[in-house]
C-alpha cells in the first residue's frame, strides 16, 4: 500500500492521475478512507461526478467507504457540475464534498476534489491533513447491506439560479446563444435555467462522450473552433463554452470574435458592479489581466491578488466582501452564492448582461475595452521532466524595450514592465507542465513577449 500512498498527491485543485495506471479503484478508495479519518465518524458528505469513463463506479466506491465509516451520504444520482456538488454542499449544511472528475484534462485522466462545508476549495491545510492520513488505516469498503440511494442534487441548484438571475427582465429578450458542453457535465442545464424566457438556446457537444471525441474539454480558443465558426455564420449574439465539470468558461461573440476569461471576468465586475448595484472587491490571480487592475481603478473598488488555484479566491470570498473573482483559465465566482466557480451561472450573468445593456456582447466588450484598454493575453505549455523554473539571476530587467518595474515570484515569477506588459513563467500544478504568459497592448508584442519567455526557459535547461 505505501507504493500506491506516494501516488497520491494533491496538485492546485485536487489529486489527478491516469486511470487504470494511478487512478484505480483501490487508490479512489484509499484516499476517500484518509477523507473519512480526517473528518471523524457522523459527519454528512456529498459525493457528485462527471461524464468522465468510469466516474460514477469511482463515486459511488467512494460513497461506500464514507458509509461504513458512519458518515451520511448523499450522492449524486447523475453526472453533475462541480458547482452543483458544492451548492448541495453548503445548503444542505453537510461537512464536505467530494467531486469525482479531471475538470479539463484529457480523457484518460479522472480525479478528486474536495469541496469545504461552505462549498469552497479545500485548503491545502485540509489536502496536507487528508494526504498525512492516507493509508494510515484500513479501507473499510465491505459491501453494504443497504445500498445507497442516490438522489437528485441538480434540482435545488437549478431553483436557486433562476431565483438568482433576473428572469423577469430577460423574459421577453430574444437573444440567440449557443452553449458548447464540451460532452462535460454541464449538459444542457442553463436551458432549464431559462425555460419561460423568450431567449432561444441552442447545445453542441451536450450529450456524454467520455472520450470527448479525441480533444479534451478544455474552453481555450483552438478548442473552439466550431463554437467560433456557428457563432459567426449563424448569427448567435453570444457563444457559451463550459468544461468537463462545468466550472469554468470561455465566450464567443459575434463574428466568432473569442472572448478570453480574463475578459469575461472584468465584464462580470462590471455587471454587477454597475448593473445591479452591487458592492465588493475584485479578485485576480497572479496571472490575472491589467485590465482588472484599470477596472478596479474605475469603479473604485479594492483589487485582491491570489496565487494561482481558485481555493484562494474561494477563502476571500469567505472572509472579505468579493463582488467577482476569476482565474486566468475561466474559473468566475461572484457574490450572493457560494464561495466557487461556476461556468453555467457566469455564462447566464453575460445574457443578463446583454439584456440590461440591450446590446449583443461584442458591443459591449468593444465599449469596456475602448475605456479600459485592449489587451492581448497569451500562454504557451512546455512539457517539463522536472518542476524547475526560471534562475532569478537569468532574468533581465528590461523587456523588448520596456523596464522591468516589478518582479513577482510568490507563485512562479512574473515580470512587469513599464507599460503594463508582463511575461511570467509557471509550473503547473496538476500536469508535469511549465506554463509561460505574457499579455500587451498589442498582439504582436504579446507574442514576441512569449517567445523571449521560450528562450528563457530553454536556456535554464527545462
Amino acid at each position: 500500500m505505501s507504493n500506491m500512498v506516494s501516488q497520491i498527491k494533491f496538485g492546485t485543485d485536487g489529486w489527478r492521475a491516469i486511470i487504470a495506471d494511478t487512478y484505480t479503484l483501490e487508490n479512489v478508495r484509499i484516499l476517500t478512507q484518509a477523507v473519512a479519518d480526517y473528518l471523524g465518524t457522523g459527519k454528512k458528505v456529498a459525493v457528485g461526478y462527471d461524464t468522465r469513463f468510469m466516474s460514477a463506479k469511482f463515486a459511488e466506491a467512494a460513497a461506500i467507504v464514507l458509509q461504513n465509516n458512519g458518515m451520511q451520504v448523499v450522492l449524486s444520482d447523475r453526472p453533475t457540475p462541480t458547482p452543483a456538488l458544492s451548492f448541495v454542499v453548503k445548503t444542505r449544511k453537510l461537512d464536505l464534498g467530494i467531486m469525482i472528475t479531471a475538470s479539463h484534462n484529457p480523457a484518460e485522466y479522472n480525479g478528486f476534489k474536495i469541496k469545504n462545508s461552505a462549498g469552497g476549495g479545500a485548503s491545502q491545510e485540509i489536502t496536507h491533513q487528508v494526504e498525512n492520513l492516507l493509508g494510515k488505516t484500513p479501507v473499510k469498503d465491505a459491501p453494504l447491506a443497504c445500498p445507497i440511494k442516490p438522489v437528485d442534487i441538480i434540482k435545488d441548484y437549478i431553483k436557486f439560479i433562476r431565483n438568482y438571475i433576473d428572469l423577469k427582465k430577460i423574459k421577453n429578450k430574444k437573444f440567440k446563444v449557443l452553449v458548447d458542453s464540451m460532452y462535460g457535465s454541464g449538459d444542457s442545464f442553463i436551458a432549464q435555467v431559462l425555460k419561460g424566457t423568450s431567449i432561444k438556446l441552442e447545445f453542441m457537444r451536450n450529450t456524454i462522450n467520455p472520450s470527448f471525441d479525441g480533444g479534451r474539454p478544455e474552453p481555450v480558443e483552438e478548442n473552439l473552433e466550431e463554437l467560433k465558426a456557428r457563432v459567426k455564420n449563424e448569427k448567435f449574439d453570444l457563444g457559451i463554452a463550459l468544461d468537463g465539470d462545468a466550472d469554468r468558461i470561455a465566450a464567443v461573440a459575434p463574428g466568432g470574435v473569442f472572448i478570453h476569461p480574463q475578459k469575461i471576468l472584468g465584464l462580470l465586475a462590471l455587471h454587477l458592479n454597475q448593473d445591479r448595484g452591487w458592492s465588493g472587491g475584485l479578485v485576480k490571480t497572479i496571472c490575472g489581466s491589467m485590465m482588472m487592475d484599470n477596472i478596479a481603478k474605475f469603479l473604485g473598488i479594492k483589487l485582491y491578488e491570489t496565487p494561482v488555484g481558485f481555493k484562494y479566491i474561494s477563502d476571500l470570498m469567505e472572509s472579505e466582501d468579493i463582488v467577482a473573482g476569476g482565474e486566468e483559465a475561466g474559473g468566475m465566482g461572484v457574490k450572493n452564492y457560494i464561495p466557487e466557480r461556476d461556468g453555467t451561472m457566469a455564462g447566464l450573468l453575460l445574457i443578463e448582461m446583454m439584456v440590461y445593456r440591450n446590446k449583443n456582447i461584442l458591443k459591449i466588450l468593444n465599449e469596456t475595452e475602448k475605456q479600459f484598454g485592449k489587451f492581448y493575453y497569451v500562454r504557451q505549455d512546455f512539457h517539463i521532466a522536472k518542476r524547475v523554473e526560471p534562475r532569478k539571476e537569468n532574468l533581465p530587467n528590461e523587456l523588448l524595450g520596456k523596464k522591468v518595474v516589478e518582479i513577482k515570484d510568490y507563485d512562479g515569477i512574473k515580470l512587469l514592465c513599464e507599460d503594463q506588459s508582463w511575461l511570467m513563467f509557471r509550473a503547473s500544478g496538476t500536469e508535469p507542465i511549465m506554463r509561460s504568459y505574457a499579455e500587451a497592448k498589442s498582439l504582436l508584442r504579446a507574442k514576441k513577449l512569449l517567445a523571449l519567455g521560450k528562450e528563457i526557459i530553454l536556456k535554464d535547461g527545462v
